[in-house]
């Protein structure tokens, strides 16, 4: 701020130099007739009451405070117009008071004067919340002192100007909103891309135009009497269950089992859950490692090359990954190794694992009770579509483009969202530092100039200021 070279008729201060700095207060909790029900009280505002709030005024909180509540306190009624800014956990919330309020001790708000507009200070606020946080102290939580907050920079325009600059921000940054809103609701659209493509590739219907023109047979088909309780599939798949086309290893849980004081830093990897990433692969800057000598006494639970793992229990129950590229480690108990047979392809059981039917199944085998659980043996039950394996290869081949299609577009909208999170703080700097009102004055220089300028504007506040001061004193 202070290399800023400022347009004619602006002027920088610091914001006590316009603005009376309001700290707040909070009844105690302990007594419950000090608090009411919102719009029966004194509105009373904490941090908690703007996470996630994006409209610029406020007029009350989760709760008011009565007016007991606000005499046994340190608490201070604001006017309509003040600026309520979060001075802790977090710094930075900022909203304009619709009406008089109060607030707790989280807020540094500021009372403002004839001459500053609140949309304006409500704007340059969010501008420098970055430096606001840079100034806040302290170790559980960073706090913005009321020294600190009276001495932030405030870059203040003629009145005018300011008007037409938050009325120009309003639109902008509206608009910016609006595109952050769709792009954020992208991801939840591309997931359910994912889930329909996997719905399709488990029930025949991806390779359906594929078993047109590629007749065959499964020989030994395998029916379940249990099936129709299932999905459809196409007439020339199998019903097969899980454990006839893949082999089950639990980990070892015996006394050799590793734990973490016999983790190493370079070694075999021993995996668990929450080693594994949402795209079913294993996290390597996560992996826990043991030596060769603690891997050699494991009795089970070692992966090979083309394995999966799956995790058996607790939150992350379903989870699953391939071990590629390790051919080697040893798994956690929470998890079970899936090795595939001749029959099925390793993709082609990942695909059904994550499929919205391979998790449907998890439901009918959890026989968790304090928490979610399967085991190998109910995995092994789980119903399982079989078709040829030339048809597995075109299942995971297509599956495989639809999701890297998918990706692309993902990571095509995590850099539009980059650069519109960029471009909001791009629009506030080039409000304040005039750029977005440079033709504005440009064609209206009486309004920025003279009596109208903010240089005049200032002198008028401190002016005023120091005559009230004068006047409480006497």
């Amino acid at each position: 701020m202070s290399e800023l070279v400022l347009p004619e008729g602006w002027v920088k201060t610091e914001i006590s130099n316009i603005a009376e700095v309001i700290a707040g207060g909070t009844p105690s909790s302990k007594n419950p007739d000090y608090f009411c029900e919102p719009r029966t009280g004194i509105s009373w505002l904490t941090p908690a009451d703007l996470t996630g709030y994006e409209k610029m005024y406020i007029s009350h909180g989760r709760r008011d405070i009565t007016e007991a509540g606000y005499k046994s306190s340190s608490a201070k009624l604001m006017p309509k117009g003040s600026v309520v800014f979060s001075s802790r956990a977090p710094i930075g919330y900022v909203a304009i008071a619709e009406k008089d309020l109060s607030t707790n001790q989280g807020f540094k708000s500021f009372v403002i004067p004839d001459g500053l507009s609140s949309e304006y200070l409500y704007f340059y606020l969010k501008s420098i919340k970055g430096l606001a946080e840079s100034l806040g102290t302290g170790t559980t939580f960073k706090e913005l002192s009321g020294r600190a907050c009276k001495k932030l920079p405030l870059v203040m325009a003629p009145l005018s100007e300011q008007k037409v600059i938050a009325h120009t921000l309003e639109h902008h940054l509206t608009t910016v909103s609006q595109i952050q809103a769709r792009l954020d609701a992208i991801p939840k659209l591309i997931e359910k891309f994912r889930q329909s493509v996997l719905n399709d590739a488990v029930s025949g219907k991806l390779t359906e135009e594929w078993r047109t023109t590629n007749k065959y047979k499964i020989e030994d088909k395998n029916l379940l009497k249990d099936s129709e309780k299932y999905w459809s599939i196409p007439e020339q798949w199998a019903w097969s269950r899980l454990g006839e086309h893949v082999k089950l290893i639990n980990g070892d849980r015996g006394k050799n089992y590793p734990n973490k004081s016999e983790y190493v830093e370079e070694g075999i990897p021993f995996i668990n859950t929450g080693h594994i990433t949402r795209k079913g692969f294993l996290e390597s800057s996560a992996l826990n490692y043991i030596t060769e000598e603690k891997f050699n006494s494991l009795k089970g639970g070692k992966i090979s090359e083309g394995d999966l793992v799956y995790c058996l229990r607790g939150a992350t129950m379903g989870k699953v990954a391939r071990v590629t590229p390790y051919s080697e480690g040893a798994i956690a108990s929470s998890l079970v190794i899936i090795r595939p047979l001749d029959s099925v392809l390793t993709d082609y059981i990942y695909y059904f694992s994550i499929s919205p039917q391979g998790r449907e199944l998890i439901k009918v085998f959890d026989n968790g009770s304090a928490q979610p659980n399967l085991s190998a043996k109910s995995l092994s039950w789980f119903s399982f579509p079989l078709p040829s394996i030339e048809e597995q290869e075109v299942i995971v081949n297509s599956v495989s483009k639809l999701f890297a299609h998918a990706d692309q577009i993902e990571k095509s909208v995590a850099a539009a969202k980059a650069r519109i999170d960029n471009l909001t703080q791009s629009i506030l700097h080039q409000a304040f530092t005039g750029n977005l009102t440079a033709d504005w004055r440009e064609q209206n220089p009486d309004l920025i100039s003279g009596d109208n300028s903010a240089e005049t504007l200032l002198a008028k506040i401190e002016a005023e200021k120091k005559a009230n001061k004068t006047k409480k004193k006497k």
